[in-house]
């Protein structure tokens, strides 16, 4: 008789063991398949759905089990939570290690960060930011911090199905001038008529492996990796995204100085500096709870750095951290990505101070003012051609004639490469050296 091996190392049989515990001890109850009736514990409709609803998982919580900060409740569903507090860098020093990953937000002319050992216990910040509502989120089991306008469009006929349906809460407005055109951007369409301001909460459920976040107003599940709706009254319809990077604190507060650091005093007990997901990162570990397709371009658990749009693209990180400045083009505009030791992994060490140095990547366009820039590596630092100014991985030119200047970040996400591989297998898969699809 033939003895097949085990395909797990020692090692990554007890992630597998340490992962499954941490959703027993966090989360109340085991991952099964849902079905329409979970759904409607969820007040959400089965219909209409763009995906299938047999692919959705309960990664064990209820809704709110991990609980969303700021949102505003749904009765029946999940209590309130209190709004995100913030505190300053100076305060934040006590608890929050140089190299620990935030997420570095500017918008509005106003700048905040979000330590991921806090949103890794939380997964959504309900957050204004810059005159902004916004949603700044971290799925762990992806890697995939993004941030998301919170006033979701609406056509004049699902605006009338919400009110018909008695809901008294919905906050609702002609869509902005602005918001508009970022949606036109962004989806490629023209903007619905009106936005409904809502808060998002976590579902409890997963879909790739991927959060599956819930609005307070129109019931629709939303994937987080994407910003797309799923399941429910908006099934098909695109949350507008804002660029938001994943860098270690010292260079975050060297970049922004002023800008304020989510506390935490959240209102809730949890162990913020522990990493509840022990080695989830590695090379050849399993993925919680995917059942998605496998593409075997890349390594399952690899980090890319990816770009959404009709022809999305990915870049492995290992090969940015090698090349460190990256001149490229995608859908004809010109992009920089710019890497930087700095930054630790949030889903290394048990200690995320602690964990190993992965180093941080920006995304940005290559210009300033109108002027086209050409960046390189001089001595360790990366200068612009034009005019030798030095530049950190933020996109902020920290010394030299354009220093104060910042770079328009472009929006992506630092993330592994399964779970985008799933949303989005169309991908194309580029070396820094611009080889190209492979």
């Amino acid at each position: 008789m033939t003895t097949l091996a085990n395909p797990l190392s020692e090692r990554h049989r007890w992630l597998v063991v340490a992962v499954l515990l941490v959703a027993a001890l966090l989360l109340p109850t085991p991952a099964w398949a849902i079905s329409e009736a979970a759904l409607r514990g969820l007040r959400v409709p089965a219909q209409p759905a763009v995906i299938d609803i047999g692919d959705i998982l309960s990664g064990g919580p209820p809704p709110q089990g991990i609980p969303a900060l700021g949102f505003r409740g749904l009765t029946g569903v999940a209590n309130a939570s209190p709004e995100p507090r913030f505190v300053t860098q100076v305060q934040a020093e006590s608890w929050l290690g140089e190299l620990e990953p935030v997420i570095l937000m500017r918008l509005g002319g106003e700048a905040r960060l979000y330590p991921l050992q806090i949103l890794t216990w939380h997964e959504i910040a309900n957050d204004t930011l810059g005159g902004v509502p916004v949603a700044v989120t971290f799925c762990p089991l992806c890697n995939s911090a993004l941030a998301f306008d919170r006033r979701v469009p609406v056509s004049e006929a699902q605006l009338a199905t919400l009110r018909a349906a008695g809901n008294t809460t919905v906050r609702d407005a002609p869509m902005p001038a602005d918001l508009a055109e970022a949606y036109l951007q962004q989806t490629r369409s023209a903007a619905p008529e009106h936005v409904v301001d809502v808060t998002f909460g976590v579902s409890g459920l997963l879909y790739n492996s991927n959060l599956l976040m819930f609005d307070d107003a129109t019931l629709t599940l939303w994937s987080q990796l994407t910003g797309e709706g799923g399941v429910g009254e908006l099934a098909g319809e695109h949350l507008v995204r804002y660029p938001a990077q994943i860098v270690g604190f010292a260079e975050a507060r060297a970049a922004e100085p002023d800008a304020l650091v989510l506390s935490r005093e959240t209102g809730f007990s949890r162990s913020y500096g522990r990493n509840p997901y022990v080695g989830y990162d590695e090379i050849g570990s399993p993925a919680f709870l995917f059942r998605g397709p496998s593409d075997g371009r890349l390594a399952a658990k690899e980090r890319v750095i990816t770009i959404d749009g009709a022809t999305p693209v990915a870049y492995p990180f290992d090969h940015l951290a090698e090349a460190r400045v990256v001149h490229d083009e995608v859908a004809g505009e010109p992009l920089l990505l710019l890497w930087a030791p700095g930054t630790t992994t949030a889903l290394g060490g048990q200690a995320i101070a602690n964990a190993a140095d992965i180093g941080a990547v920006g995304v940005f366009r290559p210009e300033t003012d109108g002027r086209a820039l050409t960046f390189e590596l001089r001595d360790g630092e990366v200068v612009d051609a034009e005019t030798g100014s030095v530049w950190d991985v933020t996109g902020r030119a920290r010394s030299g004639p354009l220093a104060g200047s910042v770079l328009e970040a472009v929006a992506h996400d630092n993330t592994l490469w399964f779970a985008w591989a799933a949303f989005r297998p169309e991908t194309e898969v580029r070396t820094p050296a611009g080889a190209g699809e492979r």
